[in-house]
């Protein structure tokens, strides 16, 4: 026992250092924030505007189908074919409106122009001019520049010419303008 040593606790066998993975080569994916689309034939978009698509260029009309039914107001900057019904008010102020065959528009119209080949209840104000079809009806007053109605086409309310003339000139009946050549008796 003299020259005996205690022995050791048996050394713990040595862990390898712990490696990290492999980086990739690839960097990670960008976040939506960070996302940049980069295109020639598609400019960045502001974040603070609107997309609107354009607006057709003559091309074939908007279209309201033949089942579809709007109350309220539609205002717009394109051509309108309606074949459904509408009530309340169609403004398309430099635009043309046409009512198809099967349309029933309960509505005040403003347009550039109007072509009626259905039903319109309601007073019509085209700039250009106003055409009611041999089977079109309306029920109202028209003001326009020019005015079509074809025979067989049912109308019912007043005509007023309106050829851009000065304003206190169109307060007088359009009878009267027609009559003296647009000028009144009073001038």
């Amino acid at each position: 026992m003299w020259g005996s040593k205690k022995p050791e606790p048996p050394a713990k066998p040595a862990v390898p250092a712990q490696q990290e993975p492999p980086k990739p080569s690839v960097p990670p994916p960008l976040s939506i924030s960070e996302t940049r689309v980069h295109s020639e034939e598609v400019p960045p978009m502001n974040p603070n505007e609107t997309f609107r698509p354009p607006a057709p260029q003559g091309g074939t009309p908007a279209r309201l189908g033949q089942s579809l039914h709007v109350k309220g107001e539609i205002t717009g900057n394109e051509d309108l074919h309606v074949d459904g019904s509408v009530e309340g008010l169609v403004s398309l102020e430099d635009r043309k409106l046409t009512v198809g065959a099967s349309a029933k528009v309960t509505a005040d119209v403003v347009a550039r122009e109007v072509v009626v080949y259905g039903t319109v209840k309601g007073n019509l104000r085209a700039r250009d001019r106003i055409e009611i079809k041999k089977d079109g009806s309306v029920v109202g007053d028209l003001t326009t520049a020019r005015i079509m109605i074809e025979d067989g086409a049912y109308f019912k309310g007043s005509i007023e010419i309106d050829r851009g003339e000065k304003e206190a000139d169109l307060d007088k009946p359009a009878f009267s303008r027609v009559a003296t050549g647009g000028k009144s008796s009073a001038d």
